[in-house]
């Protein structure tokens, strides 16, 4: 099970999240294993639990078997040469990972709380990505990420890492087709949906698991405690 998943170490906890099945590719083992979780949180001494983490500012990094579960459910649209959104990307943890899977390409980390997107670079640039910030590989903005971010868009994969109460329709027209999102939506009940977008434009949404994260909201009431 998910919350059995904690490791003493970085590799501890990935090798878990193998064996409980949560991870499944041996490409998705091999980008968590590049990027240690420790560079990514606040409190260095529960790095390695899989659970979520306060980061301050009203944020969370999300726990490391949701993080899994997006990479698995969105692989098919990462390979060489990709774009990536991460809307709520806190403290860059998930963006640093999403790079290591598109080579080449471009992954996009938005949040609202400029103090995070500040350290989020810090975190990047302490765990070795500073070329790839440098190089405009990961880009990270302030913003408002409900509307995405049309400055790289179309984006072949969507991650959304807090509830959104419907799916904000900006997002979708920013998938390219074919691409897919990975996002919760909901308030007191909440649902992980894959959006599908075909070749054609036609898209498709399936509930993959209840979740409880989150609220995604404008930077005020995050701040405020929602």
């Amino acid at each position: 099970m998910a919350w059995r998943c904690s490791g003493r170490t970085n590799a501890d906890l990935i090798a878990n999240m193998h064996a409980a099945r949560i991870i499944t590719s041996d490409k998705v083992v091999e980008a968590m294993t590049k990027v240690d979780r420790i560079n990514y949180v606040t409190y260095k001494s529960e790095a390695y639990e899989d659970s979520p983490q306060s980061i301050g500012h009203g944020a969370t990094i999300s726990a490391p078997h949701m993080h899994a579960h997006a990479i698995e459910h969105l692989l098919d649209f990462l390979g060489p040469g990709n774009r990536v959104l991460d809307v709520g990307s806190g403290s860059g943890y998930l963006c640093a990972v999403l790079h290591h899977l598109v080579p080449g390409g471009v992954v996009v980390g938005i949040d609202h709380i400029p103090e995070l997107v500040d350290w989020s670079k810090r975190n990047l640039r302490q765990d070795g990505l500073g070329s790839a910030l440098d190089k405009n590989e990961i880009v990270m903005v302030t913003g408002d990420g409900r509307k995405g971010y049309s400055d790289f868009a179309p984006y072949d994969a969507i991650h959304v890492g807090a509830a959104a109460p419907t799916i904000p329709q900006q997002l979708v027209d920013q998938l390219k087709s074919p691409g897919r999102m990975f996002i919760p939506v909901g308030t007191f009940s909440q649902q992980i949906i894959q959006v599908d977008k075909d070749e054609n434009g036609k898209v498709t949404k399936k509930n993959l698991m209840g979740v409880m994260y989150v609220p995604l909201t404008d930077a005020d009431r995050q701040q405020r405690g929602y």
